[in-house]
């Protein structure tokens, strides 16, 4: 890290001296191409690391949308949490101090790893009992006790590198970061939370959650039954007929409404690794296998009720109502220039585009099927989004969003990515109406989950 910091700052004294001897365009395009270089040299950086520090990295790229040059977004973006696993020599005694022997001579435990991420790895194991089949997740050694260093370490380097405006305290930001690092590395948490979506879940066909086998958990290892499944992109999924894939699409959107105006418990990480395709076979329905709830996230009723202001808004094209919501969450204030307004409206509208009506004029015609079925294959409307998103960026009224806001939307663009990796031709503005009308009602929603 230390090299690293002092290799950035030449690099930065070596830019600025050779910006002032070249012209406005030429010094854009070299801005440009020093924030990609930054960029990449951090990320190769962090991904040769583990723990929290390549954790972080991830979750910045989050958060780097409101205020980092698209150039390092994009860069920070591409920093997966699939590395490569560990030795069992190192995550051995991380469970044998867990279980205990008793419980560590009952099981057979593969020792390749069947997954491994950058705060710990997950194998497969069989009860020898019964031959129940497993899936033990172990925390890497020390990874809980280094994330306040890591995260002070980070946010060096982040303003060594000089990818954040002048002037803009990142404190809140690596604030937020800490706190969700914390949370992914309870695992009696996560626990509580897949006990929590097993339960609401329970009769609902559609969906598999593990269940926890609590003899063989700890706040440093995690085991449930082992489910399996196809990933999404697997070929087998891709040849299901239109029919089938509209089903798991409208399940995995209905799943996501459901979660946040009605529970206020949010799976919040979309990454493809925590959901499985289990196919129907003999008249049986295909199903979604929901794993990894280290990210869940709870929303109050406030902000939901807000939220869901701004979405009806959206909806009904009425600006006013989305001020109001917009206003009770924070991200707009009394005062704000109308054209702010507007030009805040008109994203929000924009992102609803999925849920119009089939009439609307402003969805464009080729993302609509004979039908008139939104076509979320075909629609490149989360690039659109994020151009007007950094418009609005640049204007003196920008401020970063509330920090539910950051991870409502990474989950909101994971379920987008998901119907259109399944290719889905769905008209869901019904299942939002629905949705709605449930929080306009005077006992609207389960109240969320005490995650204490």
């Amino acid at each position: 890290m230390t090299r690293l910091g002092v290799g950035a700052g030449a690099k930065i004294m070596a830019h600025s001296i050779s910006n002032i001897f070249r012209g406005e365009v030429e010094r854009s395009d070299a801005n440009r191409e020093f924030y990609r270089r930054q960029a990449q040299i951090l990320a190769d950086e962090l991904g040769n690391l583990k723990g929290s520090v390549m954790k972080a990295g991830q979750m910045l790229s989050l958060y780097g949308q409101y205020f980092l040059p698209e150039e390092a977004v994009e860069v920070l973006s591409s920093l997966q949490d699939d590395t490569a696993p560990v030795s069992w020599k190192v995550v051995q005694p991380v469970l044998e101090r867990a279980l205990g022997r008793k419980h560590m001579s009952e099981l057979e435990i593969d020792e390749t790893p069947i997954a491994a991420a950058s705060l710990g790895q997950a194998h497969r194991a069989r009860r020898k009992s019964d031959g129940l089949d497993l899936c033990i997740k172990i925390q890497y050694p020390g990874v809980a006790d280094a994330i306040d260093s890591d995260i002070r370490t980070l946010s060096r380097l982040l303003i060594m590198t000089r990818l954040t405006p002048k002037g803009l305290d990142i404190t809140p930001v690596f604030n937020e970061v800490r706190e969700m690092l914390h949370r992914e590395v309870d695992y009696e948490s996560e626990r509580r939370f897949t006990e929590a979506f097993a339960q609401r879940l329970a009769t609902d066909s559609r969906f598999v959650v593990p269940k926890v086998i609590g003899d063989y958990s700890s706040d440093r290892v995690l085991t449930t039954t082992y489910e399996h499944g196809k990933h999404v992109r697997d070929v087998a999924v891709q040849s299901l007929n239109l029919e089938r894939r509209n089903r798991l699409g409208a399940a995995f959107l209905e799943l996501f409404l459901a979660e946040f105006f009605d529970w206020g418990m949010v799976q919040s990480d979309p990454h493809f690794g925590n959901y499985r395709i289990r196919l129907g076979e003999n008249a049986a329905p295909d199903r979604i296998v929901l794993l990894d709830f280290g990210a869940t996230r709870i929303f109050g009723r406030g902000f939901i009720d807000n939220y869901s202001e701004i979405v009806r808004g959206a909806l009904e094209h009425d600006h006013d109502r989305i001020f109001r919501g917009a206003r009770g969450i924070g991200i707009m204030q009394d005062g704000f220039p109308r054209s702010v307004v507007s030009a805040f409206a008109q994203m929000c509208e924009q992102i609803v585009e999925p849920f119009a009506s089939v009439d609307d004029p402003r969805v464009p015609k080729q993302l609509r099927n004979a039908d008139g079925a939104y076509c979320w294959g075909e629609s490149d409307l989360p690039m659109r989004a994020g151009r007007v998103a950094a418009v609005s960026a640049l204007t003196r009224h920008f401020r970063l969003p509330p920090r539910e806001i950051v991870f409502l939307h990474r989950r909101l663009a994971g379920v987008f990515i998901m119907l259109a990796t399944l290719h889905c031709e769905l008209d869901s503005r019904e299942m939002l109406q629905r949705t709605l009308a449930r929080q306009a009602a005077p006992d609207a929603g389960d109240p969320a989950v005490d995650d204490r």
